[in-house]
């Protein structure tokens, strides 16, 4: 915490929302049936992963497909990772929530039935056996997004704070304890009672205190130089639970999403070409005209993510080419314009008519299978503190997420979520006491102009995550981008020490935080599977586990689908020189 204390204007609710993604409205929306609501977000306006979610939701809703088939597809594609549980959890929830979100408002794509009926269009994506795609055109995510904030807007007992951004979450290390308190206290579990909030209009750092707080901070694509993600998908969640003492797995697996729009000198967010369009028939080629999928793997361009992702890039260093091509130039144009009008008119403003002409891609950062550990009622290893959606680690993706189960985990798991805190809310007879925290301390700080040296750092640690810790990696990469993240680290950590707190210097040490926990994760991984591939160790380990990180200890190996990490316990391990706390 920062020092000059301040008075800090304080907002109380029973929920503290942080994220407005489609895990956190659509806790939000069943959390106000049990009490009052604040949803911090910093977007403005449309900035979400859900937002920009393309494809759809991933579900079992014709009478061909089976929760079975969905399930093993999932676990398929999650290499061995995932936990059955949690699988099994997300596949058989799926379609009551999928109802769910078409009572709220959203209206998705249909198709004529031979009987004349409109039925849900399902589509097919890469990985799955059967169509099960729900979408609204092209634009899904959007739709959902759109359906659900006009919800909310009929709701009194939700209060939505735009342009805000989290700083820190509140628990007992913000409270002033004797001198060896917390050694004392064995097998201590930490409380949260909310958090430190910026407004990133005035600057002033208010307290916002609740009874449960829910993260639903999306993903972390950021950190690196190519993304799909947003601007504000930082990682902060994350990162703040991660310094609260939460339990964080799997970070060293991120998707690469295989097609998004080349642009030459193209930095920052990519045009997202939706796997969909592989659905519908799309084929890879390289720049010689060659299909090249059919050699890689039995479901050729339908292959999960990381196989495509990586034969892309094989592809790539072996011509010597900055991109390859998507070609759906066998469909009709009326057809292109139908079902996806908003890559056709996208990419007809970059001079391309996908009805003639194939689409130039490059794969980009897309998504974390990471994050922090969760149970399937979405709480954390720290109380009164819930996660969903990218941000949580559940076990459902496993080593590599099945294309279109990212949206369906935030409303299955939100939800699961919203029905665990209502039947304890049912059981206990009066919320537990909400300590005083200290208003927010600026002593010692100033105002940092020199915007240059921090843009300089974060432009360093996207560059160093993509060139170093991306589709494929090896042992002296790792090394040397964990040597020089943790000189930038501590770069970092300075200007936050000393600098008047705003949202630029928040998402930087944020994700100073998530290339540390990425780096540490991938380095731990002595073998490759799923999204993580090592050159050096290109083999699977029989026995794998997760990697799991929690802060002040060294990362262990657990495999949370046979431990129950949720039970506080964290055994300290020798230190490993390449893996320093």
């Amino acid at each position: 915490m920062h020092g000059d204390t301040m008075n800090s204007s304080r907002h109380e609710s029973d929920f503290l929302v942080i994220g407005s993604g489609i895990a956190g409205l659509t806790f939000a929306i069943n959390a106000s049936q049990l009490g009052t609501v604040n949803i911090v977000t910093k977007k403005k306006e449309f900035d979400s992963n859900t937002n920009y979610a393309q494809g759809g939701i991933a579900s079992v809703l014709s009478p061909d497909d089976t929760f079975e088939s969905h399930i093993e597809d999932t676990l398929r594609s999650g290499a061995g990772l995932c936990n059955r549980a949690s699988v099994e959890f997300l596949v058989r929830k799926g379609p009551d929530r999928i109802k769910e979100l078409v009572e709220w408002g959203t209206r998705f794509s249909t198709s004529e039935s031979s009987r004349g009926s409109q039925n849900l269009d399902l589509g097919r994506e890469g990985g799955h056996s059967h169509n099960r795609i729900v979408h609204a055109t092209d634009l899904t995510g959007r739709e959902i997004e759109r359906a659900l904030l006009d919800k909310i807007s009929r709701i009194p007992r939700i209060r939505i704070f735009e342009d805000h951004t989290a700083i820190d979450l509140l628990t007992e290390h913000q409270l002033k304890k004797p001198a060896g308190y917390y050694r004392r206290q064995k097998n201590r579990k930490v409380n949260c009672h909310g958090a430190y909030i910026l407004s990133n209009r005035t600057g002033e750092v208010m307290i916002f205190n609740a009874g449960i707080t829910f993260l639903a901070t999306g993903g972390v694509g950021q950190v690196y130089l190519h993304t799909t993600n947003p601007d504000i998908a930082t990682g902060d969640g994350i990162a703040m639970a991660y310094r609260a003492g939460a339990l964080i797995a799997d970070m060293e697996f991120i998707q690469f999403h295989p097609t998004t729009l080349f642009r030459k000198d193209s930095v920052g967010r990519c045009f997202l070409i939706s796997e969909a369009v592989r659905g519908e028939g799309a084929v890879l080629k390289n720049t010689r005209g060659e299909r090249f999928m059919e050699k890689i793997h039995p479901l050729k361009d339908l292959a999960p993510r990381d196989i495509v992702a990586r034969a892309i890039d094989s592809e790539l260093k072996r011509l010597g080419d900055s991109h390859v091509y998507l070609d759906i130039t066998s469909k009709k144009k009326s057809f292109l314009q139908k079902r996806f009008p908003n890559i056709y008119e996208q990419c007809l403003e970059d001079g391309i008519d996908i009805s003639a002409d194939p689409i130039p891609v490059v794969p980009a950062a897309h998504y974390l299978c990471g994050g922090i550990v969760s149970d399937l009622d979405g709480k954390t290893t720290i109380e009164n503190l819930y996660v969903s959606g990218e941000s949580a680690c559940t076990g459902v993706h496993g080593a590599n997420r099945l294309a279109s189960n990212s949206l369906l985990e935030g409303i299955v798991f939100s939800h699961s979520a919203f029905l665990a805190i209502r039947n304890e809310m049912a059981r206990s007879k009066a919320p537990a006491r909400i300590p005083d925290y200290p208003p927010w301390n600026r002593e010692g700080t100033f105002d940092f102009n020199e915007w240059v040296l921090v843009k300089h750092d974060m432009d360093d640690i996207k560059r160093l995550m993509w060139d170093y810790v991306g589709i494929v990696r090896s042992d002296m990469r790792l090394q040397r981008a964990h040597k020089r993240i943790m000189f930038l680290a501590e770069e970092i950590h300075s200007y936050y020490r000393k600098s008047i707190v705003s949202s630029r210097v928040i998402e930087l040490r944020n994700l100073a935080t998530i290339a540390k926990l990425i780096i540490r994760s991938a380095i731990m991984r002595r073998d490759s599977i799923g999204l993580h591939y090592n050159t050096d160790h290109k083999e699977t380990d029989s026995e794998t586990a997760n990697v799991v990180l929690r802060t002040g200890y060294q990362p262990r190996f657990i495999r949370l689908e046979k431990t129950n990490p949720m039970d506080g316990k964290w055994v300290k391990v020798p230190a490993n020189p390449a893996q320093p706390k």
